[in-house]
This record gives C-alpha cells, sequence and structure tokens, in this order.
C-alpha cells in the first residue's frame, strides 16, 4: 500500500488526483497540502485517509516541518508535485520561489527523507521550443525554450522542470517528470480556456496551427500511473484531441476573426487590461504560428498511459 502527499491539492487537479488515488485499492492514504482551506469537495472523504494540511511550501521551514514531521507520522513514500503559480501575467520573486525555488527544496529536502522513494513533477508542453524548421511531432529529446526573452511564465516551467531533470540518476528517488499537453480548464491556467472565453477570437492570418489538448481526466490518470508505477524518467502526456486551431475556434462555440499578427499582441494587452483577462498573446505566439504536438510514445510503452477522454466542447464533439 502506498502513501502519497500530493501538492497543490486545492487546484483542481490536486482535487480530482487525491479523489482518484483514495479510489485506488494501492493508495492507504493521502497527505494533500495546499495553500487554500481544505475544499468542501473533501469533505465527504471519511476515515483517516485523507490528511490535509494548510502549507505555505514557499517557506523552507514550513515545508521541512510537513515532511519530517506529518510525513513521517504517515510514512510518505511517493510526492507528486503539482503546485505551481497558474496566471501569466503575475510576475517577480515571490512567482520564482513557488514555482522554482520550492520544487528545488521540496526534491532536495524528499531526497533526505527516510520513507520517500519517489518523486513525480508535473511540467507542461510549454517547456518546449517551437520551431516552424522542425517536426511538429515534439519528443522528449526536442530542446527546451531558453530564450531569457520568454514570459516569466515560461521561464519558470523550464527552470523547474531542468532542476527536477538534472538529478535523475544522481538522486536515491525514482524521479519522474510529465511533459503534459495544455490543459483545457477553468481554474487550472489554461491560457487557452481564457482565450475562448471571448466571444471573438483573433487568429494570426494566414496561419492555422494544430492543437493537442488534454483533459482532466486523462491528465488525473496520467498523474496516477506515475505515482503508483516504478522507474525514471521524462514522459509526454499528449490528449485525446488534436484539431486545427480554427476548429477549436468553432467547438467552442466562438466566432473567429483572421488578423495581422503584430496587431495580436497589443490587442490581447489591452483585453487584459480592460477585462482582467489571463491570455496573453506573447506567451502563445510561436504555437499559434508553429503546430506542435506531443509525441506519447514512450509513455504508452513504459507507462501503460493512453489518451481515451476527449473535451467536452460546448458547441458539439469532433467529427
Amino acid at each position: 500500500m502506498t502513501r502519497v502527499l500530493v501538492t497543490g491539492a486545492s487546484t483542481p487537479v490536486g482535487i480530482a488526483l487525491t479523489h482518484a488515488l483514495l479510489e485506488s485499492p494501492l493508495v492507504d492514504c493521502v497527505l494533500a497540502v495546499a495553500a487554500d482551506p481544505r475544499p468542501d469537495s473533501f469533505a465527504r472523504v471519511a476515515g483517516s485517509r485523507l490528511v490535509y494540511r494548510v502549507v505555505d511550501l514557499t517557506r523552507a521551514r514550513a515545508l521541512h516541518d510537513l515532511l519530517f514531521r506529518e510525513g513521517n507520522d504517515l510514512g510518505v513514500e511517493v510526492i507528486v508535485h503539482n503546485a505551481l503559480h497558474r496566471s501569466a501575467w503575475d510576475e517577480g520573486p515571490r512567482i520564482h520561489a513557488l514555482n522554482v525555488e520550492t520544487t528545488r527544496d521540496l526534491l532536495g529536502t524528499a531526497e533526505r527523507h527516510p520513507s520517500i522513494r519517489r518523486f513525480v513533477f508535473r511540467s507542461a508542453s510549454a517547456v518546449y521550443h517551437v520551431d516552424p524548421r522542425r517536426s511538429t511531432l515534439l519528443s522528449e529529446d526536442d530542446p527546451l525554450e531558453l530564450d531569457p526573452r520568454a514570459p516569466q511564465k515560461v521561464r519558470d516551467r523550464v527552470e523547474a522542470d531542468l532542476t527536477v531533470c538534472t538529478r535523475m540518476g544522481m538522486s536515491r528517488l525514482e524521479i519522474v517528470v510529465l511533459r503534459c499537453a495544455e490543459l483545457l480548464a477553468a481554474r487550472v491556467g489554461s491560457q487557452l480556456y481564457d482565450y475562448f472565453a471571448s466571444r471573438v477570437c483573433l487568429r494570426p492570418l494566414g496561419f492555422d496551427p494544430m492543437l493537442n489538448l488534454l483533459s482532466l481526466e486523462d491528465l488525473t490518470h496520467a498523474l496516477c500511473l506515475a505515482t503508483l508505477g516504478r522507474g525514471s524518467g521524462v514522459f509526454n502526456i499528449p490528449g485525446a484531441d488534436t484539431l486545427p486551431l480554427s476548429r477549436a475556434i468553432e467547438l467552442w462555440g466562438r466566432t473567429e476573426i483572421p488578423a495581422p499578427g503584430p496587431l495580436l499582441a497589443p490587442l490581447y494587452r489591452w483585453r487584459a487590461r480592460v477585462r482582467g483577462m489571463d491570455f496573453r498573446y506573447d506567451l502563445n505566439r510561436r504555437r499559434f504560428h508553429s503546430s506542435a504536438v506531443l509525441d506519447g510514445r514512450r509513455a504508452l510503452r513504459e507507462l501503460g498511459y493512453r489518451p481515451v477522454h476527449p473535451l467536452r466542447w460546448p458547441a458539439g464533439g469532433l467529427d
């Protein structure tokens, strides 16, 4: 029986993962950790299989005490690190501390812990460098986005991903990094979900890239497989839906207007200021001009993961 610590447990991903792990006969208990109060959906969990703690993981002492007090008492064996800042416009040292320094400290502390044997990190496809001169099918060996001019949300995710990857082969822990396709859902930091929130979606004139999108059900399944599996590695986690941007706009029931690319960044900056929206065109420019789809063959071969849950599109399913 496995005992699991889940960070970011108050987010939609954390809530779904915690419930899925508690439903597994292979999991004895879950230590759910978040900076927010216990979600209402956890109220129906009976018994002591779920322990919920409110902890600020950016505080090194609080993180240490969590692992060496509560983690020791429960005999935690696996950590699933899911706590990353979701807003694209928030920047600065506080955001970097949560995204990168917390990841580094959590992994380093876990390596010194007597019972923890496995560390699973939820990364994102946004870490890849999208280049129109290369294949549109991205493997785990493709280059990452190392441009220092990239928005902080991208830079932080690349740095956190590399922080975890560099410990593989040197750490006593089994380390797994899941580079996930964009999760198209509310309150998860999805840029496309915010993009579709407008009745009119501006698309760069002359470009209609292919997108690969992930459902919450498939992401939860991939995280469970990684949590309960064996061995280390980096794995792409694609979704079941691969389609052109124009088709995604149609399925969301929005109106599409092609517009010159140079106009889109200032227009969406204006939208963000006026309406408080999160979508940033500079964060999405490369993938709005070039197709990029994750190659999931390694995850299928080694984790047994295959996307089987298509998205529920507001305006109907795919043909």
